[in-house]
């Protein structure tokens, strides 16, 4: 299984390409292998369409709460409304997605399931708006094989 990581909103311009360079992306790694993204809106959204329209299939990680789905910000109603369409599998993990620590140990959790890693990242080092950097260095820390993709139209 692949895990997707990355920055949340890649901004407005970056979208098309995005999803391009998703979809070629996915060619390094084993024809057949589903990728899994946690449910937001933005970046999971965008993978999540480049996933289908590779044929590949597409697992999503729902937090939950009291082993039911948790609450989700209004922000991300829609995006995981498609995501799940799109999902060929659900996945529920505890987590609180309304906190920024515990949405990095979800992803630090997604990746320990994960034989490889696709990550939308431009190099930056992490922050509190995006804690890509550290996700790609738990990644490599722990030996899995990290493709790294950054459109040019990405903010």
């Amino acid at each position: 299984m692949i895990a997707a990581v990355g920055n949340a909103d890649p901004g407005a311009g970056a979208r098309e390409a995005l999803q391009r360079d998703v979809r070629a992306g996915l060619e390094a790694f084993p024809s057949g292998a589903p990728v899994l993204v946690r449910a937001r809106a933005g970046l999971s959204l965008l993978i999540g369409r480049a996933v289908r329209e590779a044929g590949r299939k597409l697992v999503l990680l729902l937090p939950s709460q009291a082993a039911l789905p948790a609450a989700l910000p209004p922000r991300d109603h829609a995006a995981v409304g498609e995501l799940l369409l799109l999902a060929d599998q659900v996945r529920l993990l505890p987590f609180d997605p309304a906190d920024r620590d515990a949405c990095v140990s979800a992803d630090e959790r997604l990746i320990r399931g994960c034989g490889r890693v696709l990550a939308v990242w431009d190099g930056s080092p992490s922050s509190p708006q995006d804690p890509t950097a550290h996700l790609v260095a738990f990644a490599r820390g722990r030996g899995l094989p990290v493709h790294v993709i950054h459109p040019r139209e990405a903010r």
